[in-house]
């Protein structure tokens, strides 16, 4: 049985135009932190990267960012973190994300999250990992995404049940949902596969 001791958290370096989804990021970092799983994130410190890291730091959580070198001024790198682990591209940035996670969420977010959840799953279809990958459905945010997902397996182009997307509508269902699909994951293969994925990266 594997254990979730960190997530990564993928999501917008804006606020986006909803304020709900601010504050589901700031409710999920305090989350994670009364839950003692560490947040593992993007790096930056603005937008719902910024509120997710503020709002688990301050709760006592661990926080580590992961940001390539580039956008250390874009982004606003936050400065709080346990860790900050500066990359030189995307692609180290992206590795080292998966290296420390044993799950990952979606929040909202732009093409960046979206390109990040859609690896995932890549990676779920082609047999690399077992790692949780959630997507937190805030008033239906993801529900194009699903219904492109149904459009691509009717036309034969994803193989059905080759990979399973889990979905939460509440912050609060999160930490539940994927500690129970990562209770069927025995610890040792949840650790080899990540091996595997990153032998391959390099």
């Amino acid at each position: 049985m594997a254990e979730i001791r960190s997530v990564c958290v993928y999501c917008g370096s804006s606020a986006g135009v909803d304020p709900i989804y601010v504050a589901a990021a700031r409710k999920l970092g305090q989350v994670l932190a009364r839950e003692r799983i560490g947040l593992v994130y993007g790096g930056g410190g603005i937008g719902l990267m910024g509120a997710i890291a503020h709002a688990a730091m301050d709760a006592g959580g661990a926080v580590t960012g992961i940001i390539p070198d580039f956008l250390v001024a874009r982004e606003h790198a936050f400065e709080g973190a346990r860790e900050v682990v500066v990359t030189r591209d995307m692609h180290e940035r992206k590795r080292i994300m998966f290296e420390r996670a044993d799950a990952f969420i979606a929040l909202p977010g732009g093409i960046g999250t979206l390109e990040e959840l859609i690896e995932q799953l890549t990676w779920l279809q082609l047999g690399q990992h077992r790692k949780p990958v959630l997507a937190l459905n805030l008033s239906g945010f993801w529900d194009p995404l699903f219904a492109l997902l149904t459009h691509l397996e009717s036309h034969g182009f994803i193989r059905p049940r080759s990979f399973e997307l889990l979905v939460a509508e509440r912050v609060e269902d999160v930490v539940p949902r994927l500690r129970e699909v990562a209770r069927e994951i025995p610890e040792n293969e949840l650790r080899g596969a990540a091996a595997r994925v990153i032998a391959q990266e390099m």
